[in-house]
């Protein structure tokens, strides 16, 4: 709240706009701040009991479904940029948790060492509880509906990357 005896600038907007989003019932802000609580928990736990974030944890985790996949493998995969990940790679393959393998081209496949395998298991029941939290309220049934739901949304996220793409032109041309 703004303070009544603050003095605004003259060309200060104090009123809400008439025009907004409905906070409550805008789908994006919803799966937003339910994935930012659900990391923000899981990174504050995952550093203080072993000194890696969500990012690194993200990074072992696909290493424990897709052994032998690229950093940009893992990219596309968990919709991350490639600096994080290839920054995430660093970091565990300092701490001996993944070793990289010189393919004929540029890029490196990834797996897990030993101790990756024991750092995932260790790691896995974070993320584990977290879901368990936010989905404690629903039925077996709503999960699964929930899931469908969410690779329904999913299978819509190419589309936004091809209109990101056709706006970018837009912009370009009008420039």
């Amino acid at each position: 709240m703004r303070n009544p005896t603050m003095e605004l600038p003259p060309n200060a907007v104090s009123e809400p706009v008439p025009d907004v989003i409905d906070s409550n019932d805008f789908t994006p802000r919803l799966i937003s701040l339910l994935s930012n609580s659900l990391v923000w928990r899981e990174s504050r736990i995952l550093r203080a009991r072993f000194g890696l974030g969500t990012n690194d944890w993200r990074v072992l985790s696909v290493l424990a479904i897709r052994p032998g996949v690229t950093a940009s493998e893992i990219s596309d995969f968990v919709a991350m940029n490639k600096a994080i990940i290839s920054k995430s790679v660093g970091v565990l393959t300092a701490r001996r948790l993944i070793v990289q393998v010189e393919d004929t081209g540029r890029s490196r496949q990834l797996f897990l060492t030993p101790e990756g395998v024991e750092m995932h298991d260790a790691m896995l029941p974070v993320s584990m509880r977290g879901q368990e939290i936010i989905l404690a309220d629903l039925t077996a049934e709503e999960v699964v509906q929930l899931n469908q739901l969410l690779r329904r949304l999913l299978a819509r996220a190419p589309e936004l990357h091809a209109q990101d793409s056709l706006d970018q032109r837009e912009v370009a041309e009008d420039a």
